[in-house]
């Protein structure tokens, strides 16, 4: 398989400076766009939209950590046993993070954001404007230890 280079668009300043789960909605931060490479027209329009999804890395992850095999979430044995792919966890094999989140303003290169649960000085790799239309056609479904898992997360 042929690997993949990505440069950040930018970082995020603010907010948290680890990874606690739980609560994300109370934080606030800020992503920072790179302004040697990107100018102020690439964040145009931007602020008519309510919610961002934001592509990040989880660049404080112990490349030893990284988890292929199945795992109880949050290693609680209540839940069961599920691949990394069946869950939204941060030791990841490519420790990217993807995160819905309210836009709060916009000011130059700066973009305010509340409930981005990404932590301080995480490298961005995109920011997308959240469209209806892109989100689910029809029901989902999820498991019930999901539904738990999440009760508390923003």
């Amino acid at each position: 398989m042929q690997s993949i280079t990505l440069q950040p668009v930018g970082h995020v300043v603010g907010g948290r400076a680890e990874a606690v789960d739980d609560d994300w909605d109370a934080e606030q931060a800020v992503i920072r766009i790179d302004g040697t490479r990107l100018g102020p027209d690439t964040l145009a329009g931007l602020d008519d939209f309510s919610h961002l999804e934001v592509v990040f890395q989880f660049h404080l992850v112990d490349p030893s950590k990284i988890t292929t095999s199945a795992r109880h979430p949050r290693d609680n044995p209540d839940w069961p046993k599920v691949g990394i792919f069946a869950q939204r966890g941060k030791n990841r094999p490519n420790l990217l993070g993807v995160s819905r989140c309210r836009l709060v303003a916009v000011e130059g290169l700066n973009i305010h954001v509340r409930g981005l649960d990404a932590i301080d000085g995480s490298p961005v790799l995109d920011v997308k404007p959240y469209m209806a239309e892109f989100g689910p056609q029809g029901e989902t479904a999820q498991p019930e230890w999901a539904t738990e898992l999440m009760r508390a997360y923003y």
